[in-house]
């Protein structure tokens, strides 16, 4: 049903299609035997080939050695391209937009998950689609990093945390965006003025050379110094590219040096449990000269009434 899907998509080889009756691994062993005698090594992508599909696999070739693809496919991924480049600013364009259509929405009663289905819906009709599950949490619900949206009603006071990204033709974008739904305390502002110092120390340091684990411990220091150590419980970031997790990661134990292409997310948080959290989020380039920031929406507080 999908071998037209994949011949648009680019790839320039043989393509084999299967109906629901076939045995696929059957097709691919007729179809190897006739190109090779023996095949001794396969490379594999192990994070992606369930295991049920790895014993029929290695039930046809028995004698041979199979290899993670990984480590080689990571590292084609890791340097983008110019196209590539082009086709994530767009997605970086169209998540400042999810983004904005969320904080428009910010409403006395309104729930995180009101808020999802209208951004997924503008989104849709931008002909684009989510490259996650979009996260909008609000009060207490954001001192969690991964929490999980539902029927919480927006309340003033309330910081309401975006985590959104944005698929477009195959290419992935990531935001996260802490708005204050009226006034907040002066615990909520410092949180939120220490993440911003962190993140965007973070981003000022980015260009060529630069060991990666650099970036987050500069901002991990900030973030430390001002009490909240404790609660940055994550790494600084990620690359993005076709997928929303790619190298290189970001964390203090990281000493690859940045290079020119590479892109990925700058990121710190602070999370204290029952009371508050707060993330920041950026998607960034390394140019030649530095760093090119190519999520464009506010980073200021803002405070909607």
């Amino acid at each position: 049903m999908e071998a037209e899907e994949a011949r648009r998509a680019g790839w320039n080889e043989e393509i084999i299609g299967y109906s629901d009756t076939d045995k696929p691994w059957d097709l691919i062993q007729k179809r190897m035997s006739a190109r090779l005698n023996k095949i001794r090594l396969w490379a594999i992508e192990k994070d992606h080939l369930n295991i049920t599909k790895f014993e029929q696999l290695r039930k046809l070739y028995q004698d041979a050695s199979f290899l993670p693809a990984e480590p080689f496919l990571n590292e084609l991924r890791l340097i983008k391209d110019s196209k590539e480049i082009e086709l994530l600013e767009q997605a970086c364009e169209l998540v400042d937009f999810a983004v904005k259509v969320g904080v428009n929405e910010i409403a006395e009663g309104r729930t995180e998950v009101d808020l999802i289905a209208t951004i997924e819906y503008e989104i849709t009709k931008k002909g684009a689609g989510m490259a996650f599950s979009p996260l909008v949490l609000a009060g207490a619900n954001t001192a969690s990093p991964h929490g999980v949206p539902g029927d919480t009603k927006i309340r003033k006071g309330d910081f309401v945390l975006f985590d959104l990204g944005v698929s477009f033709n195959g290419y992935c974008s990531d935001i996260t965006r802490t708005i204050a739904f009226g006034e907040v305390s002066d615990e909520q502002k410092k949180i939120y003025e220490t993440v911003l110092k962190a993140q965007e120390t973070a981003v000022q340091l980015t260009k060529p050379g630069v060991p990666a684990k650099e970036l987050d411990i500069a901002a991990r220091n900030i973030i430390s110094e001002a009490g909240y150590g404790h609660y940055f419980t994550h790494r600084l970031g990620h690359g993005l590219g076709i997928g929303v997790h790619e190298y290189p990661s970001v964390h203090e134990r990281n000493d690859m040096p940045l290079k020119t292409g590479m892109v990925f997310t700058i990121e710190p948080g602070i999370y204290i449990p029952g009371f508050t959290g707060v993330r920041i989020e950026d998607d960034v380039l390394v140019t030649e000269n530095g760093v090119r920031v190519m999520t464009t929406y506010p980073k200021t507080l803002q405070i909607v009434e």
